[in-house]
């Protein structure tokens, strides 16, 4: 019942089922017909709830679209909304009309599906979501399989907050579960583990050069 698109842009999570389908994210506008065509292809029901993992706009482009064509109510941690609604050419048909601070959970189509705030990671506002029966956890920008992290830091993002996020992520996986990232293939626990590696190991690298007095360039 779950599914991942991928295209320019984050990739999308879909829970399809009777009770109509949710989407984590949405990429962005100019996909918009594609994303829907590809959605009718897996089922005939409309978006009725959309999950946005954070602000960026390659996540978050396509919530004016469904909101209106399929009534979607849009879902997101408040910071999200308030990094979107900053933006002076913002459209408000693109905010998020629910928000929340620490997390919210839906029963839908059978599914258990948790969102879980995410402090300070790629930004902070991130969201993951887990669909607990199924196994899988949407981790959002927060994972970049086989890829160097982005932090964005002038969006509150943190090194930190995405190691202890990721951290949290591996110690909710067991060997069967299925990890989305962000960007990049579909990923695991071994995944998580190895990405959590690299940014630990270049983290501790280039502290260990500042605390020599090198400056930026050397």
């Amino acid at each position: 019942s779950i599914y991942t698109l991928k295209g320019f842009g984050g990739n999308i999570g879909v829970l399809v089922g009777s009770d109509g389908i949710l989407l984590v994210d949405n990429q962005y506008r100019p996909l918009a017909e594609k994303i829907t065509a590809a959605l009718k292809d897996i089922s005939p029901a409309k978006v009725k709830y959309i999950i946005n993992t954070h602000y960026h706009g390659d996540h978050v482009g396509n919530n004016a679209w469904f909101k209106e064509i399929d009534g979607s109510a849009v879902f997101a941690h408040e910071n999200v909304r308030n990094r979107l609604a900053l933006n002076a050419d913002h459209d408000v048909a693109s905010l998020p009309v629910i928000t929340y601070e620490n997390g919210i959970k839906f029963h839908f189509n059978g599914e258990t599906v948790h969102v879980i705030h995410m402090a300070s990671s790629h930004t902070d506002g991130d969201s993951i979501v887990w669909f607990e029966k199924a196994n899988v956890i949407h981790a959002g920008d927060i994972l970049f399989n086989h890829r160097f992290p982005y932090i964005d830091k002038k969006a509150g993002g943190t090194v930190a907050g995405a190691l202890s996020s990721i951290q949290t992520m591996i110690e909710m996986c067991d060997e069967q579960t299925k990890v989305i990232a962000g960007h990049g293939e579909l990923a695991d626990k071994k995944q998580l583990q190895a990405n959590y590696d690299m940014i630990k190991e270049t983290f501790d690298y280039v502290a260990a050069l500042k605390s020599q007095g090198k400056s930026l360039e050397e």
